[in-house]
């Protein structure tokens, strides 16, 4: 049997009310890995119809969390960006994704950007979610078709983002 959105949901709120911390959120990251391994989640939820490049699939109206499908049909390579105020979970469902993780050189007052160079980089490939938490500081790049399923802590349509550049 299909793992369905509104399970999916259920059990990320389950999960973040009996554990809203970093351990609640890794297991989190396994909820989602779960979903990107199910070929009727994918068919159904992750079309560029509707993802193109990104679809908020539900919204939690007590805790605020977010599930969103996103698809990007051709390269996309992403700069270092951190979600704000917000935590977030990448999980890939359908091709690769390079992610780098970027250390602070000079940290931004005012206008000025905050500096990064980066840390290491990693692979996330179907079936991999990776949880980011607030202030982190990421990029992704993607070469080819990409689904993706990234849990937002707040819909980030509403969340202000640093001012971040490369060193």
């Amino acid at each position: 049997m299909a793992y369905t959105l509104e399970q999916l949901s259920a059990d990320i709120r389950k999960t973040l009310k009996a554990d809203s911390g970093v351990t609640g959120k890794q297991q989190v990251c396994k909820l989602v890995s779960k979903a990107l391994l199910d070929q009727e989640f994918i068919a159904r939820h992750l079309t560029a119809e509707q993802c193109q490049p990104r679809k908020v699939l539900y919204e939690d109206p007590e805790l605020g969390f977010c599930v969103c499908g996103h698809v990007y049909e051709k390269a996309a390579h992403g700069s270092p960006h951190d979600h704000g105020s917000s935590w977030a979970i990448y999980g890939l469902a359908v091709g690769d994704t390079e992610m780098t993780d970027w250390r602070v050189v000079r940290k931004g007052e005012g206008d000025e950007p905050t500096l990064v160079e980066p840390a290491k980089s990693y692979v996330l490939k179907p079936g991999d979610s990776h949880f980011y938490d607030v202030g982190v500081i990421h990029s992704p790049k993607r070469d080819g078709l990409t689904k993706l399923v990234r849990v937002e802590g707040r819909n980030l349509d509403h969340v202000q983002r640093s001012n971040i550049k490369a060193a």
